[in-house]
C-alpha cells in the first residue's frame, strides 16, 4: 500500500497526458542491499510503458520514456578511476534502445492488477525482470544492470561497456559495482497502471541532470562510507583486544 501511494503521489506532480501506460518503478528503498564491490546503494528506476497493463510477454516493449539514477562511492582501482559518481539519464524509449540498453518480463495470467504487479506474479524465465542500461560506444561505465529473481533476491551492477570504437575502455559487469538485493516477491510492488495518464516527470534532457543535487548527494556518501569504514576499523580494534 505504502508502495503505491509513494508511486501515485510521485505521478501526481507531472502534467496530464492522453496515453495509455504504465509504470515500472523500483528504488533501494524496496530492498534490502548488501554492498558486495564498491558502496553504491542509492539507485531509483522509472520506466513509462506503452499500452494497458495487462498478462504477457514483455521483450522490449515500446517505452516512452526512461529516468534512472545510481549513486555511489566506488572502491579504489575500478576501471574508470572514479572516487564516485552520481549517474542520472532521463530519455525516450527510443534513444533508451538504440544505446543498446534492454528491459523484458512476463506477467502472469493470474496476475491480479488492480494493485498493481508485485515480484510473484512475474513469470520465471530464469529471471523475472531485466533492466538492462548498458550504452554502447559512449565510454560511459555506470550505466545499470538491474535483475530480480523469482526466489525473492537480486542484483544491481554495472553493466559492460561494450565499446567498437577507439579510446574508450571495455568495462566488464560488475568491474566498477556490485550489490546484492533481497525482498519479499509477493509484498514488493514492480509494476503499476498509469490510471490517471501520467508522465514521469523532470526536464527530458538527456544528460538527466537534476534528480538530485549531485554535489549534496556525493558529499553524504563520502561521509557515510568514512564512517562506515571507521566503525569497521573500530570492531576490528575491539576484536583484537579481546
Amino acid at each position: 500500500m505504502k508502495r503505491l501511494i509513494a508511486v501515485s503521489l510521485f505521478l501526481l506532480t507531472t502534467s496530464s497526458n492522453v496515453h495509455a501506460s504504465f509504470i515500472l518503478a523500483v528504488n533501494n528503498q524496496d530492498f534490502q542491499v548488501v554492498n558486495i564491490f564498491s558502496d553504491v546503494d542509492v539507485f531509483q528506476i522509472y520506466v513509462e510503458i506503452e499500452g494497458d497493463l495487462a498478462p504477457g510477454i514483455y521483450n522490449n516493449p515500446e517505452i516512452i520514456r526512461v529516468q534512472y539514477q545510481v549513486v555511489g562511492v566506488l572502491t579504489a582501482g575500478t576501471p574508470s578511476g572514479f572516487t564516485s559518481f552520481n549517474l542520472q539519464r532521463d530519455i525516450s524509449g527510443e534513444e533508451f534502445y538504440l544505446q543498446g540498453s534492454s528491459l523484458s518480463f512476463e506477467i502472469a495470467e493470474s496476475a491480479e492488477l488492480s494493485d498493481g504487479v508485485q515480484g510473484d506474479e512475474l513469470i520465471d524465465n530464469g529471471t523475472i525482470l531485466t533492466f538492462n542500461a548498458r550504452e554502447i560506444d559512449n565510454g560511459r561505465f555506470h550505466p545499470a544492470l538491474f535483475e530480480l529473481y523469482f526466489d525473492g533476491t537480486g542484483r544491481i551492477q554495472n553493466s559492460n561497456n561494450i565499446v567498437r570504437q577507439d579510446p574508450f575502455l571495455q568495462v566488464e559487469f560488475g568491474a566498477e559495482y556490485i550489490n546484492d538485493l533481497s525482498f519479499i516477491p509477493e509484498q514488493t510492488t514492480l509494476i503499476v497502471a498509469n490510471n490517471d495518464n501520467q508522465p514521469l516527470p523532470g526536464n527530458s534532457n538527456n544528460n538527466g541532470s537534476g534528480v538530485l543535487s549531485p554535489l549534496l548527494l556525493l558529499t553524504l556518501l563520502v561521509l557515510r562510507h568514512l564512517l562506515k569504514n571507521k566503525n569497521r576499523h573500530q570492531m576490528d580494534l575491539s576484536r583484537s583486544t579481546v
